[in-house]
């Protein structure tokens, strides 16, 4: 998918960097591996919390700050995920913990290299191409594990290019232009747009904590997106 919106661009050589592919392989195997042994809430807390904080804690080290509006509307909206995700959660095991929290560090390490592109689609293109001996490589020791399930692959398949490629291309487009805190506190919106389109796509239900929770988050995303001291350039 990638290769062909390329061709379209007119753009054939794909770009990208070793680190980023790293950094792309390194969130989505450990992220994998993690949710073998975590509840899905618990996961995405502890994936989206070491985002937030390695992004955040870049930010600080490049001169961003956060006052006033800005700051209650991450409280806001950290506090609407919480309450969104850890009700029926249950204490993960420590290793599980642990390698999902280092998911979170390498999709922000990611995310934050993305700032550094010309040419996101190319860039993207590049590191997926990259990442793909590594996946094989760590793939190894599961082989004996390894099956195929038609209906399953092809999800796979539409998930990889189309939510993974295409996605990750319009991410990079995005990045560019926001700062470390802006990027940051935006991603907190995935969980709640992802279940707001199960109540849409799906026929999940509505509920008052959903209503409610993707509220606090999204107005929460809105105040620290009206601070326009937290420009793209300040980092």
């Amino acid at each position: 998918m990638l290769w062909v919106l390329l061709a379209i661009k007119g753009t054939t050589r794909p770009s990208g960097t070793w680190l980023g592919a790293f950094t792309l392989f390194a969130y989505a195997f450990a992220f994998s591996y993690a949710y073998l042994n975590l509840e899905t809430g618990t996961g995405a807390l502890l994936l989206f919390g070491a985002v937030q904080l390695t992004m955040l804690g870049y930010g600080y080290c490049k001169g961003e700050r956060m006052q006033g509006v800005a700051i209650a509307g991450l409280l806001l909206a950290i506090g609407g995920l919480v309450a969104l995700l850890l009700p029926g959660t249950s204490a993960p095991a420590l290793g599980s913990a642990g390698i999902m929290l280092l998911s979170g560090i390498a999709w922000a390490g990611y995310s934050l290299i993305g700032k550094q592109s010309n040419d996101p689609l190319a860039s993207t293109t590049g590191n997926f191409l990259r990442a793909v001996p590594m996946m094989l490589l760590a793939s190894i020791p599961f082989v004996n594990d390894f099956s195929i399930d038609f209906l399953g692959a092809l999800c796979a398949v539409a998930s990889g290019t189309i939510a993974s490629g295409v996605g990750y291309a319009i991410w990079y487009s995005a990045i560019r232009l926001l700062s470390s805190f802006r990027a940051a506190t935006i991603q907190l919106s995935v969980p709640v747009l992802a279940s707001l389109a199960g109540v849409l796509i799906l026929g999940e239900h509505l509920t008052v904590r959903l209503a409610l929770t993707s509220l606090a988050v999204l107005g929460g995303i809105g105040l620290v997106l009206s601070d326009k001291r937290l420009a793209n350039g300040a980092s």
